[in-house]
């Protein structure tokens, strides 16, 4: 990490005066609570009893296999950030109370019960650790960016995301773990400007903290150049039989999908031939069932934070979508129990008219790939400045349904499913994807505001810097750029994100903050 003990202060933080708000909970410098905040006596002890179910479902974990999991922390320098994870969930619900803190942590713990999941399984299948175990030859290693529904139909084998765990999801809990793997891939000779997302995938690759397991491998080419990159040093690190699963870049073409439905066709026939597994067609459209059910919830969200009694802002609404998009699959009904759960709870309070935040200056779309180190970030906009973020990009990837007993079809909704995922449905595919798009939310969702990521190490979206502006301009629009560098705070912490939404509210809008506690802080040593 950069020595920051010498940057200047910002001056912000003495434009207002301090009060009691939620930044009086903190360390210096940490952004550790001092204590757990103060609800009410019903919030605040139900968040301390959803607190306790995220140690259990950790503890479980452990208790299942206590000896590989010991060794795996021992072993990997990214397990370490998973010791965390009761403190990233009080990062993202802060100020939350009510139903919102509810379906917050509805959320938030189906990610880690999944999560807990799939480190169970890394280190029981990891031949590192044991080297003779029954399930390694049952693995076939997905890229982080394939969905999970393709192996619906091949219920005996074991479904695993490579860069979940290692890197993607571990830079989201702890912002300190990605700045050595990038050492590692930038000692090695790639250069510092490619995108932290593959750079820091390829430096696991080198510093051999992926765990060894797996029958075969399905590569892919999203969500640009970079992860083919990746894909050469995992091939070198797994040394396993692979297939890479190229999606079409132009992707709204009809001319491309049948190439596309063809593609998918090769990638089941690759997993069965490494396998001797065959496709189960009833197995995967009873999870093709299912996913649609999740789908269905999901688009109910979107529909009542169009309206002006919004109930899912904040992290939790993409977060989530991000993991059981990726994830379930189709097959985990878990899931599925969730999202009615969360349901019934957004419905009754969208019935009150109950308030999502303390706030609402502001109804806020989040456009282009966030910052990985930083997710808690929309919280910080509502506790701070009254942003409400009422939809974002990564929450409206794909939301096409699964034809339910069509074989030919299904090989086409795979196809248009896998072209429309994470950080790729609209940043490829051409103008209208990104720009077209972004306006048709702002109308649809009657926002005022957008916060528009400028990922410093992407090339994907260099030179549309000055369309945006003048087309915000055009329609009144508060457009409010933000830096980053997706993985790496070295280059623009968290602190200097919140600094320029700061300069904006101040001198653009000319607004205070809700809570001038949260205005300027330090949290570089943060996890």
């Amino acid at each position: 990490m950069a020595d920051n003990s010498k940057k200047p202060k910002s001056n912000f933080g003495k434009l207002f005066k301090k009060g009691e708000g939620l930044g009086d909970l903190f360390y210096d410098n940490y952004n550790l609570e001092i204590h757990r905040e103060w609800r009410g006596f019903k919030d605040t002890f139900y968040d301390y009893y959803r607190w306790l179910v995220t140690w259990k479902d950790m503890i479980v974990m452990v208790l299942k296999a206590p000896i590989s999991t010991v060794k795996g922390i021992w072993k990997y320098r990214w397990m370490s950030s998973y010791l965390t994870i009761p403190a990233f969930i009080d990062r993202h619900i802060s100020g939350l109370k009510g139903p919102q803190l509810r379906m917050a942590h509805l959320h938030y713990n189906m990610i880690v019960k999944g999560g807990c999941d799939i480190i169970h399984m890394s280190f029981v299948a990891d031949e590192k650790i044991n080297p003779k175990n029954k399930y390694s030859k049952k693995i076939v290693l997905l890229d982080e960016l394939i969905p999970h529904e393709v192996m619906a139909g091949f219920p005996n084998l074991i479904a695993m995301n490579t860069q979940t765990m290692p890197i993607f999801l571990a830079s989201m809990v702890d912002q300190l773990i990605t700045p050595p793997y990038l050492e590692e891939i930038e000692a090695y000779g790639v250069p510092a400007d490619v995108c932290p997302l593959p750079s820091a995938e390829a430096g696991v690759a080198v510093a051999d903290d992926y765990p060894k397991m797996g029958i075969c491998m399905i590569n892919c080419n999203m969500p640009c150049d970079g992860s083919i990159m990746t894909t050469s040093f995992q091939d070198r690190r797994f040394k396993l039989p692979s297939y890479t699963y190229s999606v079409p870049l132009r992707y709204n073409e009809e001319d491309v999908q049948e190439y596309a439905a063809e593609e998918v066709k090769q990638m089941i026939e690759f997993i069965e031939e490494q396998t001797g597994e065959k496709f189960d067609w009833d197995a995967y459209f009873k999870a093709m069932h299912t996913y649609n059910q999740q789908l269905d919830y999901e688009l109910q969200k979107w529909d009542v934070n169009k309206t002006p009694y919004p109930q899912m802002t904040g992290a939790a609404f993409w977060l989530y979508r991000l993991f059981s998009y990726h994830i379930s699959g189709g097959y985990d009904n878990r899931f599925l129990k969730v999202d009615k759960k969360v349901n019934k709870i957004m419905m009754k309070a969208y019935e009150k008219k109950t308030p999502c935040s303390k706030e609402m200056r502001h109804r806020a779309i989040v456009w282009s790939c966030p910052a990985n180190y930083y997710t808690n970030f929309a919280a910080w906009l509502e506790n701070c400045w009254g942003i409400n973020v009422v939809m974002d990009m990564e929450t409206m990837i794909s939301y096409l349904k699964f034809n339910e007993t069509d074989k030919e079809q299904a090989y086409r909704d795979l196809a248009l499913t896998y072209e429309r995922t994470t950080m790729r449905k609209h940043t490829k595919g051409g103008y209208r994807n990104v720009v077209d798009e972004l306006w048709r939310i702002v109308e649809e969702y009657n926002a005022d505001t957008v916060i528009m990521y400028d990922q410093i190490s992407c090339k994907g979206m260099d030179g549309l810097n000055g369309i945006f502006d003048d087309q915000a301009r055009e329609r009144n629009i508060n457009f409010i750029w933000v830096k980053q560098d997706l993985m790496d705070p070295r280059t623009i912490s968290r602190r200097d994100l919140r600094e320029q939404v700061n300069k904006y509210m101040t001198t653009v809008l000319q607004e205070e903050p809700v809570d001038a506690t949260l205005v300027d802080f330090e949290d570089d040593l943060a996890w």
